[in-house]
């Protein structure tokens, strides 16, 4: 790491540039094209910007990271698949909750009950049990049809939200020029 805004002599900022191998081959021989390049001409060097550097190979219970992959993300925004099972909780409104029938104390004249009242059976009026007179008693069964409304609403706005880790923007630096690596 450097905290310069610039690389001294013989060093390099991991930005990934392409660097030609002709006059870096010493330091091509160390990192080959793991982090770009084509292999013939060129190869890259690492690129940090706007990345955490990680040691590769996994620890005890973590995944396993190859030299010059690149992964994560710098933020995320939650689906409900994402979301461990669970319930909101739901208020009922009832709307009503009586139940009567008008009724008539006159003959039935009408076998349709749209707009009518329930009245005395008419002899013989095969199935006219209601009639167009105005009711003057309304009669309750004792059952009643509770009805109302359940509303869930969703909540939230499918924003995307911050990931990161605390940071702070330093330079990362390589050595293009110098004493090679021994690796023994």
């Amino acid at each position: 790491m450097f905290a310069g805004n610039f690389a001294p002599p013989r060093l390099g900022l991991c930005q990934g540039q392409l660097l030609p191998i002709s006059q870096n081959d010493a330091l091509f021989s160390i990192l080959g094209t793991t982090y770009g390049g084509d292999g013939r001409t060129t190869f890259g060097l690492p690129d940090l910007r706007g990345r955490v550097a990680m040691g590769p190979g996994n620890g005890p219970g973590l995944s396993a990271y190859r030299e010059g992959s690149k992964g994560g993300r710098e933020n995320i925004t939650l689906t409900v698949s994402n979301m461990p099972s669970h319930n909101h909780t739901a208020t009922f409104t009832q709307t009503s909750g009586v139940s009567t029938t008008p009724a008539v104390a006159e003959e039935a004249n009408s076998d349709d009950p749209t707009n009518n009242s329930l009245a005395i059976p008419s002899i013989g009026g095969a199935n006219k049990i209601y009639s167009s007179d105005t009711p003057d008693a309304n009669l309750s069964n004792g059952n009643v049809n509770v009805e109302g409304n359940v509303n869930i609403l969703n909540n939230g706005s499918q924003q995307p939200f911050d990931i990161r880790t605390p940071y702070l923007g330093i330079n990362y630096i390589i050595c293009l020029q110098g004493i090679y690596p021994s690796r023994s």
